[in-house]
């Protein structure tokens, strides 16, 4: 796709609104590999290509198997993903997909099983702010590929 307007650099002001979520969530309780994780599964079913490239270099970069990324799509079932990445994965899916009313009980309870209230507030904006970021680049464009490791820290 080809960058349709520069919305980092026309939209400082506005862009830097969203910025605050990420300053807010670097001190957050959650482990940074499981924000990246959740991460990247939320800009998979958002199909944004940026984001899936900015992640899936964060996440190497930490050292993250590669074998998780590629299965990632089918977590469910592959055996190589904690019950507290689950947890954050299903919460993930359930607030990116909206599919009318409050997010089922069963995901709720498993989330509240593997994360403290705080935990799973932060959880919460994260997915609200990659979900944002993923309509932003999906809206403007974005150069794929460009993204180097800790580029926006």
């Amino acid at each position: 796709m080809e960058q349709r307007i520069k919305v980092f650099e026309k939209g400082q002001q506005a862009m830097g609104v969203m910025y605050g979520f990420g300053k807010y969530l670097s001190k957050s309780p959650l482990e940074k590999s499981l924000l990246h994780l959740v991460y990247y599964r939320v800009s998979q079913l958002n199909q944004c290509a940026f984001c899936l490239d900015m992640h899936s270099k964060d996440l190497l970069a930490e050292g993250e198997d590669v074998q998780r990324l590629l299965v990632i799509d089918a977590w469910r079932e592959a055996p190589f993903y904690s019950q507290r990445e689950r947890a954050a994965l299903a919460w993930a899916e359930s607030l990116t997909t909206i599919n009318g009313g409050l997010v089922a009980d069963t995901i709720y309870n498993e989330a509240k099983a593997q994360f403290s209230e705080q935990e799973l507030i932060d959880l919460t904006l994260a997915v609200i702010a990659i979900n944002g970021y993923n309509r932003v680049n999906i809206a403007f464009g974005a150069e794929v590929g460009t993204y180097q490791v800790g580029q926006f820290n």
